[in-house]
């Protein structure tokens, strides 16, 4: 098992350079939220009558979307839809604002889904570091958010959340977010320098502790379902395309009423489950009483780990909970001998499927 504390022995691993991303994730936050204010919207969109936002993207590309309709639940007053299909759904029209987000800009399903929306007649908005998209968006004169390109999609997740957070101020959709924004990033600084960093030891470092508990096992990941529903889903994203490892995910209180009965079975393999529950304050009481009884049934058969949010408003948490769970994947990625950047399975598929055009 490698050592994590080791940082020289970390980069034998990590030979894409996947840790110097997920360290400077706080800046790359500070400059997607920069981006966002410096974007300006056209002035034909800024109108009343925006019956939904639907969002358009893929894997990296989208769950900056799920994270933005996890957060402002509570109080944008239309819903938001993502879309991560070829097509899209029958609602969609002149009265819909369309952000399509593909970070290379080569996308197939989402230049398909871009067609469409423009089709429809829905006023669209387009953010991409290049490629096909941009050419696209260009040509038809449609508004571009330029980011950043060159890493994995997965590693722009500041890029998808923070510039398109004030985008949707800019509509009026939601009230200013600076003041959580510079918290959140500043937060994310501070704990990855005091307990989930690479440099700080095992011994004290919640990230490298959980990556070590879960090495070797099937890793569940259950959160409740208001506001940390797509951080649940982007752990499980972040230990497949890093960890290089299959994960499941459900959420409260729907786990009560139908998958609390499968830890039944099957026995033989209960023990190699661990539970990650992921906690936040925004629990609603009922469910925070379900999930201490659900911990305490698995908890007979499985390992359950509890880890809780941590920071000065909602974003904040979230994002300390997305920020670990990056670290998690990584560090379970180097124990596992494993380089965290390549996904050899997505560019064999996309391969296969240009062949089939």
């Amino acid at each position: 098992m490698n050592d994590l504390d080791n940082i020289n022995e970390i980069k034998k691993t990590d030979k894409s350079g996947m840790l110097d991303l997920i360290v400077k994730f706080p800046d790359q936050c500070a400059d997607a939220f920069s981006i966002g204010k410096d974007f300006s919207v056209p002035q034909s969109y800024i109108r009343a009558g925006y019956k939904n936002i639907v969002f358009s993207g893929l894997g990296g590309s989208a769950i900056g979307a799920d994270l933005l309709r996890s957060y402002l639940i509570d109080e944008i007053r239309i819903p938001i839809f993502v879309s991560r299909d070829y097509t899209l759904p029958r609602f969609v029209g002149k009265d819909s604002l369309f952000l399509a987000c593909s970070y290379s800009g080569e996308t197939e399903e989402t230049l398909s889904s871009y067609a469409e929306a423009k089709q429809k007649g829905a006023k669209v908005i387009v953010m991409t570091s290049g490629g096909k998209l941009e050419i696209t968006a260009k040509e038809d004169k449609i508004p571009v958010i330029y980011i950043p390109g060159g890493n994995p999609p997965r590693t722009a997740l500041g890029y998808s959340f923070f510039s398109w957070l004030d985008v949707l101020c800019k509509f009026g959709f939601i009230g200013d977010r600076t003041r959580d924004a510079e918290e959140t990033i500043a937060d994310m600084k501070g704990f990855r320098d005091s307990e989930i960093g690479p440099r700080i030891a095992l011994a004290d470092n919640i990230a490298k502790k959980l990556a070590r508990e879960l090495s070797g096992k099937y890793a569940i990941i259950y959160g409740a379902n208001k506001h940390i529903d797509s951080v649940v889903v982007r752990w499980r994203s972040q230990l497949a395309e890093n960890a290089k490892t299959l994960a499941s995910t459900h959420l409260f209180p729907e786990v009560s009423h139908n998958e609390t009965v499968g830890w039944e079975g099957p026995k033989k393999l209960l023990k190699d489950f661990a539970v990650v529950m992921l906690r936040d304050e925004s629990e609603h009481p009922r469910v925070a009483k379900r999930i201490e009884i659900t911990k305490a049934m698995i908890g007979k058969e499985s390992k359950v780990i509890e880890l809780r949010s941590k920071g000065r408003n909602l974003l904040s948490r979230m994002f300390n909970l997305i920020n670990t769970g990056d670290f998690v994947s990584y560090y379970l990625a180097v124990l596992n001998g494993i380089d965290p950047t390549p996904v050899e399975r997505i560019t064999c598929l996309k391969k296969e499927l240009s062949k089939l055009r």
